[in-house]
């Protein structure tokens, strides 16, 4: 007689023989060749009006279970209250039971979610006769393992939660809901050992959650910039969902509810510094060279000018100490270089300032100095003699302005005053918007998916960064001001105008000019300027507005 695990009469122990009649053999190969029969013949479910049920895949379903099962990297977008869970846990299930010796990792967003969804695991594991179970060695809350060598582990998505720990395969559960700053350390410390091995997998899924990371492994999937195959589930495909079930659902949540949670759009926040559609048509570029928190889009040439904008952490580990390269040759102007690194001392980043902005013909070089950007500023000036270090001044009425460097008052850089980091915004969004400044980069991109509004002022939303898009805004207000234009010959201002000259003019004359030689005959009321002259008054001196 075969022994069941503890106190636990539906589940089998360890170490027990298993006799095998001829009919359950056949079965045993047929569930080990085909994750789909297995889980179709063999999974239950609760249904939550039927009770426990055995587990009918729909066809989305099918479709999910066959791509995780012949790809390594798979990202699917599916709606809520899809059936997406419970798909995952079947298939794991049977990587578990078919597979020898294999460590699964179940992450989801809340430990609590993580072992709820193992708990409806087990059940279905309690449910399978005991000929096709393996015994089980340990199995509590948090995990269990199986005499064949396999376990399974579940928590919170966190670079910790498997740190040290080798795994054959990793799922994420609503992944879009992890916190930016918590998935780029997952994703920095997890998945090089997920990505060597031969066999491996890693498995997303999740709901979209506005234009953050996940929209990011989304896009890149989408456009084949990545290993990860998508799997895309659409409202429509789950059984009982129709015109009538959707004005029902928008009718008891919201119109932008329903487009996110159920249509799996990915939604930015209106309160978004550049406009969330614009943010959608943003692409990024492939890097020449990517090492070591340094990214290189292009190389120095001898006949470009660059400038650089820099920000500086204000503790080792919290935020990022960053700074970005442009090509200000011309308009558009184009990001080449990116440095971005979170444990770099205010002591050594200059060094690293130093021998990039060099190599890009002696950038010009914009600090920002609030915090240690200041020692930054002074290593860069003093220690290491950099000339092109851009000097600022507080002109009184007028703000902070470039400095020549000779004024008393002179900062080695850029104070983020309001009225500075208000200037900088709007340009900045003036920049992007209008396609003036290309941005290539990722990171800098996925930073203003999350820079919104904040009261009167901009910043980064909860737990994500905004020192990239800090250094965009200190590059903006460069670029804002008259010395840059002197500087460079390329005037922002007028070509901003320049661009939206004929579309103000044909919205304030929407019906046009007919031409009947009225308008070359004077009134007694106008006076014609002369030519070169800036004045256009009428004849009783008041201003023609």
């Amino acid at each position: 007689m075969v022994k069941s695990y503890i106190n636990n009469p539906l589940i089998k122990a360890s170490h027990q023989e298993q006799e095998f009649t001829k009919e359950q053999l056949a079965e045993f190969v047929k569930c080990a060749n085909s994750p789909e029969y297995f889980i179709e013949n063999y999974v239950q479910i609760v249904h939550l009006e039927r009770g426990l049920v055995p587990f009918e895949l729909y066809d989305f379903q099918k479709r999910m279970v066959k791509t995780f099962h012949e790809n390594r990297f798979t990202i699917c977008k599916v709606g809520r209250q899809s059936g997406k869970s419970v798909t995952v846990i079947a298939y794991l299930l049977w990587y578990l039971l078919f597979n020898e010796s294999v460590s699964v990792a179940m992450l989801a967003n809340k430990a609590a979610t993580s072992r709820e969804l193992l708990s409806r695991m087990q059940l279905a594991y309690e449910n399978l006769p005991f000929w096709l179970q393996q015994g089980v060695g340990v199995w509590n809350k948090g995990s269990f393992e199986l005499e064949n060598g396999s376990k399974i582990i579940s928590s919170a998505t966190s670079s910790s939660a498997i740190r040290g720990s080798s795994f054959n395969l990793v799922f994420l559960d609503e992944f879009a809901f992890v916190e930016n700053n918590l998935a780029e350390d997952f994703f920095r410390s997890v998945f090089p050992t997920i990505s060597s091995g031969a066999n491996t997998k890693l498995m997303i899924v999740s709901t979209p959650y506005g234009m953050n990371h996940y929209y990011r492994m989304w896009k890149e999937a989408i456009d084949g910039r990545s290993q990860f195959v998508p799997i895309e589930v659409h409202w429509s495909e789950v059984p009982g969902r129709d015109e009538e079930w959707k004005e029902n659902t928008i009718r008891n949540t919201s119109i932008e509810q329903f487009r996110q949670e159920f249509e799996t759009e990915f939604i930015g926040s209106d309160q978004t510094l550049v406009d969330p559609n614009c943010l959608q048509a943003l692409r990024w570029d492939k890097p020449l060279m990517s090492k070591s928190g340094l990214t290189i889009y292009a190389e120095p040439s001898t006949n470009k000018m660059y400038a650089c904008t820099v920000d500086v952490a204000l503790g080792k580990g919290k935020d990022y100490s960053a700074f970005i390269i442009y090509d200000i040759t011309k308009i558009p102007y184009e990001v080449v270089a990116v440095y971005r690194d979170n444990t770099i001392t205010p002591l050594v980043f200059p060094n690293v300032i130093h021998s990039l902005v060099k190599q890009y013909n002696n950038a010009y070089t914009l600090v920002e100095i609030d915090g240690s950007g200041a020692q930054v500023g002074d290593i860069l000036r003093h220690d290491l003699g950099y000339e092109n270090l851009l000097m600022t001044w507080n002109a009184g009425r007028n703000g902070i302005q470039i400095s020549s460097g000779f004024k008393r008052s002179a900062m080695m850089g850029l104070k983020m005053t309001k009225p500075v980091k208000n200037i900088g915004c709007m340009t900045v969004k003036n920049l992007i918007e209008q396609q003036k400044i290309l941005l290539k980069d990722v990171n800098v991109i996925q930073e203003f998916y999350s820079f919104a509004q904040k009261g009167q002022s901009w910043e980064a939303t909860p737990g994500c960064h905004d020192d990239l898009a800090m250094c965009c805004v200190s590059f903006a207000w460069l670029v804002a001001q008259r010395y840059f234009a002197e500087l460079t010959d390329v005037n922002l201002r007028e070509n901003l105008l320049n661009d939206v000259e004929d579309e103000t003019w044909d919205s304030l004359t929407p019906f046009g000019f007919i031409d009947d030689g009225l308008m070359d005959i004077p009134s007694e009321t106008t006076h014609v300027a002369r030519e070169g002259s800036d004045d256009w008054m009428d004849n009783r001196g008041t201003d023609w507005l």
